[in-house]
C-alpha cells in the first residue's frame, strides 16, 4: 500500500435534516441509518482502508465527538484525531489537517472525504481515487470527484467542466451552489455539469500553497503553530487560535478562486444521504414502495412511506402515503415527504416548544 497516501474523514457535522435520529449529541455519521450493521463513519473508514494505510487516516471532528469516534473506530488512535473546539466550516480544518500531514510526510497526497456518504461499488471508488492520486502526485493540481447528475436536484452543488478537455479529467470552469430547479434543469441539458460530491484529492504542497495565496490570513494563523503540530502542544495551540479563524468553506475559500482545479467523473454509485428522502432512495422497498428500517410492520393501504424505528418495534400504518415516520426513544416524527426540507425548522420549533 502506498505510504504517501493519506485521508481525512470529515465527521464534525450535526446532520440536522435527519432529526430526530440525528442529534447534536449523536449525529447521523455515528448511526446505522440503512440497517447495514455499520454506522456511516464505520463504512467510510472501512472503504478507505482498502486504499490508505491505517495509520495515515485522520478523523476530523468536533471535540465533543471524540469519545464516539474512538468507540466506533477502535483501531484509530487519539493521535489520528483532529479535534475542532468550534465549528468553522471546512476550510480551516482542511488547512490544519494538510499542515499536520505535510509535517509528517512532505510527499503526502491527501484525500478529503465526508463521513456520511453511501457508496456501494467500492472497487470503482478505489479505482477513481487511485487515478486522482496518480495525477496529483505528478502535477500541481486540485482534484474533485463529480457525480453524473440523473435529475435536476436543487439540493446539490454543481461542477461545470470544460467539454473540450481530451483527457478523462476535466478542467473545472465553475462551481454553483444549490441552484433553483430551472437552472439545474438547464445544467443537465448543457451536458457538462456534474454533482459536487465533496470528495477532494491533492498533494499537500498544492493545497497549502493555495491557502497561502487565497486565504493568507488563515494560512498565517495556522502557520504560527507548525512547531506544535503532531506534538503534545498541538491541542493547546488549536484551543487558543482555532476560534479566531475565518468561518468559510473550502469551496468558497479555495476551489472557486484557484485556477488549477480539475474534476474526474465518478464511476461509482453515490448518495450523500442528506435527507430522509435520499435515504428512502437507497433502501429496498416492498410491493407498495414502503421502505422500512428495523421495524416490524403491518401496512394497510399505505404506500411510498419511509418508516424507521428502534430494532423490533411493531408499527401499524393504515391509509397513509408519502410520509416520513421516524420513532426514536424520545421522539416520534411524522412528516409528509414533500416537507422534508422543513425538518430542520421543525426541529428548532420543537426545541423551543419543549425547552430541550
Amino acid at each position: 500500500m502506498h505510504t504517501n497516501y493519506y485521508a481525512v474523514i470529515m465527521a464534525g457535522g450535526i446532520g440536522s435534516r435527519f432529526w430526530p435520529v440525528s442529534t447534536e449529541d449523536f449525529p447521523k455519521q455515528f448511526h446505522d441509518l440503512l440497517g447495514s450493521g455499520q454506522s456511516l463513519i464505520q463504512k467510510t473508514y472501512s472503504r478507505l482502508l482498502k486504499i490508505i494505510p491505517k495509520n495515515n487516516i485522520l478523523i476530523l471532528t468536533n471535540e465533543r465527538y471524540k469519545k464516539l469516534v474512538l468507540e466506533q473506530l477502535p483501531e484509530v488512535s487519539e493521535t489520528q484525531l483532529v479535534l475542532e473546539p468550534a465549528m468553522r466550516n471546512t476550510a480551516p480544518c482542511i488547512l490544519l489537517s494538510a499542515l499536520k500531514i505535510q509535517k509528517k510526510n512532505p510527499n503526502a497526497i491527501m484525500l478529503v472525504a465526508p463521513s456520511d456518504h453511501w457508496i456501494e461499488d467500492e472497487n470503482a471508488f478505489k479505482k477513481n481515487i487511485i487515478t486522482a492520486f496518480d495525477a496529483c502526485e505528478k502535477e500541481d493540481i486540485l482534484m474533485t470527484l463529480g457525480i453524473p447528475p440523473t435529475f435536476p436536484n436543487t439540493g446539490y452543488g454543481y461542477i461545470k467542466f470544460d467539454k473540450q478537455e481530451p483527457s478523462t479529467r476535466k478542467k473545472v470552469l465553475q462551481f454553483t451552489e444549490k441552484p433553483n430547479y430551472a437552472t439545474a434543469k438547464g445544467f443537465l441539458n448543457e451536458g457538462n455539469y456534474l454533482w459536487n460530491a465533496g470528495i477532494f484529492i491533492w498533494n499537500t504542497k498544492s493545497i497549502i500553497d493555495c491557502f497561502s495565496s487565497h486565504l493568507p490570513d488563515m494560512f498565517a494563523l495556522f502557520s504560527k503553530g507548525i512547531t506544535t503540530l503532531n506534538t503534545a502542544e498541538e491541542m493547546d495551540f488549536i484551543n487558543k487560535n482555532y476560534t479566531t479563524s475565518e468561518n468559510i468553506s473550502i469551496d468558497y475559500g479555495i476551489l472557486e478562486k484557484a485556477t488549477n482545479v480539475f474534476t474526474l467523473t465518478a464511476d461509482f454509485d453515490w448518495n450523500d444521504l442528506g435527507t430522509w428522502g435520499s435515504l428512502y432512495e437507497k433502501l429496498s422497498k416492498d410491493q407498495n414502495n414502503n421502505a422500512v428500517v428495523r421495524a416490524k410492520t403491518l401496512l394497510i393501504n399505505a404506500e411510498n412511506n419511509i418508516i424507521q424505528t428502534n430494532s423490533g418495534k411493531t408499527v401499524v400504518v393504515s391509509d397513509l402515503s408519502n410520509y416520513i415516520i421516524v420513532d426514536t426513544e424520545k421522539t416520534l416524527l411524522i412528516v409528509p415527504k414533500e416537507k422534508e426540507q422543513d425538518i430542520k425548522q421543525i426541529q428548532e420549533i420543537a426545541k423551543q416548544h419543549f425547552k430541550t
